[in-house]
């Protein structure tokens, strides 16, 4: 789960991390309301989405004045935010972060991130911060410093200084640095953050270490503990269908191609993704039902990918272990009634109670084309589409 950066300062404030004095506006009025109480010289209206890229887009202005914010902010509420993270369809700005202004000396990056290679959190710096540093990762990566750090320590003082001396901090702003970065862990940490990033965090001209910038993403197993982060989730930067599929407990990614694939286990459904295109298809979609899935559930699940209009077909792939075959079939006749099934639907079922599912769907009346293998379903499915 993602939040806006906003919320993200909101966070970091509780833990002690130095961020700029700021508030968020729904239209331009509020933006000038909340511009005169910053009392700033220069105030920095920022567009709000979940992705990065927003000041290389026009998505960060800067005003001088009151006028400047009320025309910064007409302009960009409701435009459509195009950065290399949102992809060609853009992301609608329906929020602005009214922000005063800093004096900007050197900006620097850091990043907290889930290091799978090593299996520990990871203390990223460099001192090459601001809008290029991918470029810095792909062309300069020897300017990118790392902490591998020890879950049972935790971010050791030592290891934070070392890192802020790696980054050219300033000497004499090391131990504000490392103070920084000790509160930027503790909030990763608490908040089961899967990763925190600060681009750019700055050294100001009266020698402050600023977060001048927060992205948060959280792992979403572990929300249950967090109902405060939880009521941040914006639902107008998702999209419909994942959110009525975390409703019913399902894992649901949208994709660009026009055959529908609902599957139980996230190895089976990547193979079947896998062999559709391997047979010259395009899947639609990334569902898994997972192993406890109910009638209700799989019903659901078959609405979610009916609701795609690119959708030209249906492929269920079953190996039914946990999962029985029967539920599975109970789910699909019910959905299939329920909407008047159109398009192709090829079924593949494996596994726990198949005869009775295979008997369930025989008798269901409905236009299915029976598979005996993941590859012949996926063969099948294709040829109906294309």
């Amino acid at each position: 789960m993602n939040i806006h950066e906003y919320q993200g300062k909101e966070i970091l404030r509780k833990y002690g991390v130095a961020v700029p004095n700021g508030k968020v506006a729904f239209s331009p009025e509020e933006a000038v309301k909340v511009a005169k109480e910053l009392g700033s010289n220069v105030i920095v209206v920022k567009a709000q989405i979940h992705a990065g890229g927003r000041g290389k887009a026009g998505g960060v202005k800067i005003a001088k004045n009151l006028e400047e914010v009320r025309t910064y902010a007409k302009e960009l509420l409701g435009k459509i935010l195009v950065t290399h993270q949102t992809g060609p369809e853009g992301k609608e700005i329906k929020r602005l972060y009214i922000e005063e202004g800093s004096d900007i000396k050197k900006e620097y990056y850091l990043s907290f991130v889930l290091d799978r290679a090593t299996s520990r959190v990871t203390l990223m710096g460099s001192e090459e911060g601001g809008m290029d540093i991918e470029e810095v990762a792909e062309t300069s990566p020897e300017k990118i410093f790392k902490e591998v750090i020890d879950p049972v320590t935790g971010l050791l003082p030592f290891q934070a200084r070392r890192m802020a001396f790696n980054m050219n901090i300033p000497a004499k702003l090391v131990n504000k640095a490392s103070k920084l970065m000790l509160g930027l862990y503790q909030a990763f940490v608490e908040k089961d953050a899967s990763i925190l990033e600060i681009n750019p965090l700055v050294v100001t001209g009266n020698d402050e270490v600023v977060a001048l910038d927060a992205k948060f993403n959280f792992d979403a197993n572990a929300l249950y503990r967090h109902k405060d982060i939880v009521e941040l989730r914006d639902y107008d930067e998702e999209d419909p269908k994942e959110i009525e599929a975390s409703k019913y407990d399902l894992s649901y990614i949208p994709l660009d191609g026009n055959i529908g694939c609902m599957v139980n286990g996230a190895g089976l459904a990547m193979a079947t993704m896998d062999t559709i295109s391997y047979y010259g298809g395009k899947p639609a979609n990334f569902l898994d039902v997972g192993g406890g899935a109910t009638t209700e559930k799989v019903t659901e699940a078959f609405k979610i990918i009916l609701s795609d209009p690119n959708v030209k077909g249906i492929f269920v792939n079953i190996f039914g272990g946990i999962m029985k075959c029967d539920v599975i079939a109970e789910g699909v006749i019910t959905a299939a009634k329920q909407l008047g099934l159109k398009v192709p639907l090829v079924v593949r079922l494996e596994g726990t109670n198949v005869d009775l599912g295979k008997e369930l769907l025989n008798a269901s009346g409905l236009n299915i084309v029976a598979a005996d293998s993941m590859a012949d379903g996926a063969e099948k499915i294709v040829e109906l589409v294309g």
